[in-house]
């Protein structure tokens, strides 16, 4: 699938295709069937930039990438990460969440890399896209 990505001037792009499996719930009348717990079978696409590749010629590998987010994510009540404790675990809320842990790994490599955007798939028909203003 190829994604909506802002325009840049990185000379490389890559995208990585992520899947977890997570449960959560909305805690507010207003969110109808979804104030129950219920679960999800999550698609995140990360995409990262950059003008320099590792020395093993990648900008970041692709196993770093899902580490990251299935080791903080899959198989897990969202509700119960620090995280959302002041915000619900919403699409939107998930896909910034999964930006920050990705841009804080990023900090630890040395060929200075960016995370544009996260495009999170909760269902068939819904998405969200996390980019930040700036990187």
């Amino acid at each position: 699938m190829i994604y909506p990505v802002r325009t840049h001037d990185f000379l490389f792009e890559l995208n990585k295709d992520l899947h977890f499996s997570a449960a959560h719930f909305i805690d507010d009348a207003r969110a109808g069937k979804c104030r129950n717990v219920h679960g999800h079978n999550y698609v995140a696409n990360i995409t990262i930039v950059g003008d320099t590749l590792d020395e093993m010629g990648f900008l970041v590998n692709f196993s770093a990438l899902k580490k990251v987010v299935t080791e903080a994510f899959d198989h897990t009540l969202l509700n119960d990460h620090a995280k959302f404790q002041d915000v619900p675990p919403t699409t939107e809320t998930v896909a910034c969440a999964i930006y920050e842990l990705i841009a804080d790994y990023l900090k630890s490599e040395s060929n200075s890399v960016h995370c544009l955007q996260v495009f999170l798939r909760e269902t068939a028909t819904s998405y969200a896209v996390y980019r930040p203003k700036e990187i």
